[in-house]
């Protein structure tokens, strides 16, 4: 109970009250269509995302939500949604006082929960480091334990995920290449495999071309590739594909 305390007064000093409480924040919303997906009612997709990402006093955030169509679906369902729920709690800040040795700049405590339609309810939970690479906007490298949180999804196991960005600058504008991995190994259940999810994404600034400085970083268009190899564990499923993606930030 002491430590508890003690933890309390020192998060709620007079220092810790005079930061803000959010340091930076962004909403965007993205459009994708492709085709040749695999395990749903069509091959082929429009998905509409929106998504949130910043900075608070103790850490960062990042939430999305997916609602996808299911174009010319014979039969079923025509649509689903999904989504996840992420924070950070970051080491540094916490501390007040830098945390990282050698190309890793932060340690966090990160949690995830991933939700949507049917048993894909899961509660993640690990370490993440942020790493200064050449080149890389920006790195982080997340480990996570799976916690099912239903008994018919079997995803229990570990799961490493890096996500990164690089801008590259164009003339008066840039590309913006960013995404993430999901690699989901050493699972519980014999029945789910070993997967990985690549999904980067190649984006031009099509805002600051068409309007100028002052629509940077807000209108981007592009594509995404989306690889899957044993997609949501199941053996010999691997879903290859690109999307045409259009992206506003407000």
């Amino acid at each position: 109970m002491k430590k508890i305390c003690l933890c309390a007064a020192l998060l709620l000093s007079p220092q810790a009250f005079s930061e803000p409480l959010v340091q930076w924040w962004d909403v965007n919303v993205t459009a994708l269509y492709g085709q040749d997906y695999d395990l749903a009612p069509s091959d082929k997709q429009t998905t509409f995302t929106l998504e949130t990402a910043g900075g608070w006093k103790y850490g960062d955030w990042f939430v999305f939500q997916d609602f996808i169509n299911f174009n010319g679906h014979n039969g079923g369902k025509d649509n689903t949604t999904y989504g996840e729920i992420s924070t950070r709690f970051s080491a540094g800040k916490i501390l007040g006082k830098p945390v990282g040795f050698g190309p890793v700049t932060d340690l966090s405590l990160t949690l995830t929960f991933e939700e949507g339609e049917g048993p894909v309810e899961t509660l993640l939970y690990g370490v993440g480091m942020d790493l200064k690479l050449p080149y890389f906007t920006y790195f982080q490298l997340n480990t996570y334990r799976r916690d099912a949180q239903n008994s018919a999804n079997l995803s229990d196991g570990w799961q490493l995920t890096p996500v990164f960005r690089m801008d590259i600058p164009v003339g008066n504008s840039k590309i913006v290449f960013d995404g993430f991995i999901d690699w989901v190994f050493a699972a519980d259940e014999d029945g789910y495999k070993e997967n990985i999810h690549i999904n980067p994404q190649i984006k031009y600034d099509l805002g600051a071309t068409l309007f100028g400085e002052a629509k940077k970083d807000k209108l981007l268009v592009g594509i995404e590739y989306d690889y899957w190899q044993n997609k949501y564990g199941v053996d010999g499923v691997d879903q290859n594909t690109y999307s045409v993606i259009a992206q506003y930030h407000f």
